[in-house]
């Protein structure tokens, strides 16, 4: 050890050149108690090993993981030093399942038996935090405003569509449902040049997506034969809207027209569709859906029937 001459800092040398300060940090008994115990894990781990040269993928598993619990019951102690949790931090230990809901991603949580809609997408892009109260919560109360959007819809699409009500039984015949009206619709665009509401259902980017298109027609003049989409919006003021709503109108559009190209271009994945929803494809349609397609030109008794008729289309 070098001692300092006489009047001379500590921290300097007798060239006046200053030695760095080591700086000096202050550890808590509970960080001080978690360091000690991944400390001693690690070694006993290390001692482990070197005494056996074959060491199964297995017990390095259960190592490590009574390691992590150790930690995690350590990292939770109390102030006073006491080892009791606090009943949420005991309740997520001891119930694995719980863990396992609470990491679930809301696509599976609410969307798994139902797919995941165009509207999800661009309500996401509106407001993350929204969406997520409206998925855990329930939807917001439909205000004056909904209410006339939702009354210009229904005039726009009897405009052009004739509503037939059909009696359904069965999960089968709800889906036969949105297949049937995508035939219909299609059928009208062909032969008509326009349609409205017409449903869609398809399976892009390994999701399985839906959405209903508020109008197709066909170009008036000119060789192009690609429909045009549409999307009706309602404002509440007379005012023309704001660039962030009409970026996620565009949006939603898009979602639409990448989904018909998808849906134009690929085959319809009947057999992941059938095992991911849980359906029966023998299933025996409803006596009113039965007759409904009947009368529309593609007679079908199953739910295979009319996707046949839906990738047909």
């Amino acid at each position: 050890m070098t001692e300092s001459p006489p009047n001379t800092p500590p921290n300097s040398n007798s060239q006046h050149e200053t030695i760095p300060t080591i700086p000096i940090e202050f550890v808590s008994e509970e960080e001080m108690a978690l360091i000690e115990a991944a400390y001693a894990a690690t070694r006993s781990s290390l001692s482990s090993s070197s005494s056996s040269s074959i060491c199964s993928p297995t017990s390095r598993f259960q190592t490590h993981s009574r390691t992590i619990h150790s930690i995690t019951l350590l990292s939770k102690r109390g102030l006073n030093g006491s080892s009791e949790l606090d009943i949420e931090d005991s309740d997520y230990l001891k119930n694995p399942q719980k863990r396992i809901r609470v990491a679930q991603p809301f696509l599976h949580r609410f969307r798994r038996k139902r797919a995941l809609s165009v509207t999800d997408i661009t309500a996401t892009e509106w407001c993350e935090k929204q969406m997520e109260f409206s998925l855990l919560f329930g939807k917001r109360k439909i205000s004056k405003a909904m209410k006339a959007g939702k009354a210009r819809h229904v005039k726009l699409e009897e405009e052009v569509v004739k509503k037939v009500k059909v009696h359904i039984k069965s999960v089968e015949d709800s889906w036969a449902l949105k297949f049937i009206n995508f035939i219909t619709c299609a059928n009208q665009l062909l032969f008509e040049g326009i349609t409205r509401e017409l449903p869609l259902v398809g399976f892009v980017e390994g999701i399985w997506l839906v959405g209903v298109i508020d109008e197709l027609r066909m170009p008036e003049n000119g060789s192009d034969r690609n429909p045009i989409l549409v999307d009706t919006k309602t404002r509440v003021r007379d005012t023309l809207p704001a660039e962030p709503q009409s970026r996620n109108g565009r949006l939603q559009l898009m979602c639409y027209k990448y989904l018909w190209d998808t849906l134009a271009a690929n085959s319809f994945p009947s057999g992941q569709f059938f095992d991911f929803f849980s359906l029966n494809h023998s299933y025996m349609l409803s006596k009113d859906i039965r007759e409904r397609t009947a009368s529309s030109g593609f007679p079908a008794k199953t739910l295979d029937d009319v996707i046949q008729y839906y990738i047909n289309t």
